[in-house]
């Protein structure tokens, strides 16, 4: 049997997507969910804790007495100033111990995953618990890039690789060769929003996402579902490219459909 999962739930829907195949597969699972962050239906009929990032101490010992062996995390949190966090003990020899490794999302959450294992917790990604939701190479739907989408794809991920060295964010939209926008603190959704105003005349833009060079696998991996969709849309973009093998898929069926609904290509590059 599969040992106890505790789900670290940030925002979105990943978070209940685990929750939801563990009851499929017979699995234990504890949600350690965050105010103001957390989908409150992600906790609904499951054993659970609704606390704040900063009681460190209060989220390890829940953790412990739920049973607890393996960790995933799943979904965004918003970064809080120091002050918003309101660090107990524990939280604040962890910050004081990794320094300015807290500056930078790649830092922060390598230092979190290897606090985590100080505890004794094993740390898994996603994918081990929901293998359907890597993305595959090639189209998703019946829609394909034609050779200027390829050309802004292509453009894209050099961008994206740019981008992710600097630990700046896994997003970019492109339109005919232009970069209309890239993602930073704001999120995927705020980018394609403000990029819907910049659009130029002609074939509409592409959004890219891939993950960060060198990227901790296990937390933040790019991830796409049905509203990435509709947003697109909405922004008039004609298609999402991601990197194959390293995007996580919500609803991947019900995105596809949607997708071929609106006249959107959902393409999987290799990395």
């Amino acid at each position: 049997m599969a040992p106890k999962l505790g789900i670290i739930a940030g925002s979105g829907a990943l978070p209940k997507k685990l929750v939801e195949k563990c009851r499929e597969t017979g699995r234990d699972c504890f949600v350690l969910a965050f105010d103001g962050e957390t989908d409150p239906g992600c906790v609904e009929g499951v054993d659970h804790l609704w606390s704040r990032l900063g009681a460190a101490a209060r989220n390890f010992a829940a953790l412990r007495q739920a049973g607890v062996e393996q960790l995933v995390m799943a979904g965004g949190i918003r970064r809080p100033s120091l002050a918003g966090l309101r660090p107990d003990w524990r939280a604040a020899q962890f910050f004081g111990r990794i320094g300015l490794r807290a500056l930078g999302d790649d830092g922060l959450l390598s230092a979190v995953i290897k606090e985590l294992e100080r505890e004794g917790f094993a740390l898994v990604g996603v994918e081990t618990v929901l293998d359907e939701a890597v993305a595959p190479e090639g189209p998703f739907g019946r829609h394909r890039p034609d050779e200027q989408a390829l050309a802004d794809i292509e453009h894209g991920f050099r961008v994206a690789a740019a981008l992710g060295t600097l630990d700046i964010g896994q997003a970019v939209v492109v339109q005919q060769g232009m970069v209309l926008g890239v993602e930073a603190i704001e999120g995927t959704d705020q980018l394609i929003r403000r990029c819907a105003a910049l659009r130029r005349e002609g074939p509409g833009g592409v959004l890219v996402k891939a993950k960060k060079p060198g990227q901790e696998r296990r937390a933040d991996l790019p991830t796409i579902g049905p509203h990435t969709v509709e947003a697109a849309h909405a922004a008039g973009l004609r298609g999402i490219a991601v990197e194959a093998w390293s995007t996580l898929v919500i609803d991947r069926m019900a995105m596809t459909e949607l997708a071929d609904r609106l006249g959107l290509f959902v393409f999987g590059r290799a990395g």
